[in-house]
């Protein structure tokens, strides 16, 4: 082949390579001009592998991306496929940078048979080597089936679109967006694969490059929103800078609200009660975003109104997590924090750095409707209106036992704040927790979860 010949042959190729969906999706992933594919001469079989792979800039920062080409064999996963992700999931390993999947298959290559399994568990153990170590997001462009789907779901973050299919059965069935979300497998949705890109554009500009790393600073805006003190997400308006929280799996346990936001530039998880009552699925959303947090040392801030938890493994699970984490960890208790609701995500069980109180706080070991009755019962004797007694006596006992005056007087917060102070007072607590370490007794993990 003369040297006219290859030259030739290499531009066919890279002009065949930017004209499928994988290429393109990586383009826009990337600052214009940045994307550099690596491997782009692999085979699979007598084909293109099933896959394009390489690095760029998002926003200055360097990150590495695959992308599965459902134009050859519906992206299905081959041995070269699998290579090719491994490759990416090493360089980010030496470098320290965030990976970004996008999955688009159909599954994997049947006739390549058992060689297959060893395919998935090379690209499944890198991705859980690099987990903790560096971001990784994951964007379910189309089907994401089989073993695939596995990977995919350990990302810290999952953005599905709406022509996307996210399921382990391989049959076709079940893993539309709406079942996805439901199940609390996604973490953000997008209407197209355009808009999933964009998403992890802009979750890439909040996070750290890697788990020794700081997050990008940013310029800010204050919030001109107004809360109503209840609504967790109306005090997230409120507090955290203008337009910057993003919401985690908004259809998966609806007693929390968890997600990213900025304060005062600085990324923050953030984490608050939407319903007196935590479940299960609402404690684990909490405990998802907290060990992500940890992991990459975001400080976590969490406004607390919750008067109990209804399942014991998950509010176990999220008390774990709160302890685990050796992050910043600053908790606003804006209304009831009752028993175990207090000692998970505001006490010393949690680990909390700086605990704050609103005039409007209730803190208590037993919710004071049960709590005034078994311990000032005796006041009710020989009422004659027990019932406008009982209601009194509660209020009472709210107003001398569980006031949040109180409880900073024993310590159990360190102050009581206005709520409109909320947003300096937390400012100046994470400028002063910026140098935190801590150690810990050594071990390979807690094993509660």
């Amino acid at each position: 082949m003369s040297i006219e010949s290859k030259l030739a042959f290499l531009q066919e190729t890279k002009a065949a390579n930017a004209q499928t969906k994988a290429y393109q999706r990586l383009q826009l992933l990337f600052d214009e001009g940045t994307f550099v594919e690596i491997d782009s001469f692999t085979k699979s079989g007598d084909g293109r592998a099933e896959a394009a792979a390489g690095f760029g800039s998002v926003d200055g920062c360097p990150v590495y991306a695959f992308a599965q080409n459902s134009d050859v064999e519906g992206g299905a996963m081959s041995k070269a496929q699998a290579a090719k992700i491994c490759k990416v999931y090493e360089l980010a390993e030496k470098t320290g940078a965030p990976v970004v999947g996008i999955y688009d298959s159909i599954g994997a290559r049947l006739n390549e048979s058992c060689e297959m399994l060893a395919a998935y568990g090379d690209v499944m153990l890198k991705a859980n080597n690099l987990s903790g170590v560096v971001p990784q997001i994951a964007v379910i462009a189309g089907p994401c089936l089989g073993a695939s789907s596995m990977i995919a779901a350990a990302a810290d973050v999952v953005i599905m679109s709406e022509d996307g299919q996210f399921a382990l059965q391989t049959n076709g069935e079940g893993g539309d967006l709406k079942e996805a979300s439901e199940s609390g497998l996604v973490h953000l949705t997008a209407k197209d694969d355009k808009e999933a890109v964009a998403k992890a554009r802009e979750l890439i500009t909040l996070l750290p490059s890697n788990n020794l790393s700081g997050a990008p600073i940013t310029d800010f805006a204050d919030s001109a929103a107004e809360t109503d003190g209840e609504s967790g997400a109306s005090i997230i308006a409120a507090v955290m800078d203008q337009d910057s929280f993003i919401e985690f799996q908004a259809g998966f346990g609806a007693g929390f609200i968890a997600g990213l936001a900025k304060l005062g530039g600085n990324t923050v998880g953030v984490v608050a009660s939407e319903e007196k009552t935590a479940d299960g699925k609402a404690c684990e959303k909490a405990a998802r975003l907290v060990r992500f947090c940890d992991a990459f040392a975001i400080p976590v801030i969490t406004f607390v109104n919750a008067e109990s938890f209804c399942c014991i493994k998950a509010a176990c699970k999220l008390t774990n997590a709160y302890a685990e984490a050796t992050t910043a960890k600053i908790s606003v208790i804006t209304g009831e924090a009752y028993g175990a609701v207090y000692m998970a995500l505001a006490g010393a069980a949690a680990g909390v750095d700086v605990a704050y109180a609103w005039p409007t706080a209730s803190i208590s070991a037993l919710n004071p409707t049960t709590a005034a009755v078994m311990l000032w019962s005796d006041k009710l004797k020989g009422s004659s209106n027990p019932t406008a007694d009982r209601a009194k006596l509660i209020a009472e006992y709210k107003d001398q036992e569980a006031c949040p005056f109180k409880a900073a007087g024993d310590g159990f917060v360190q102050d009581v704040i206005e709520p409109s102070e909320t947003r300096l007072k937390l400012y100046a607590a994470l400028d002063m927790l910026a140098g935190k370490r801590v150690t810990r007794l050594p071990k390979k993990h807690a094993n509660n979860l």
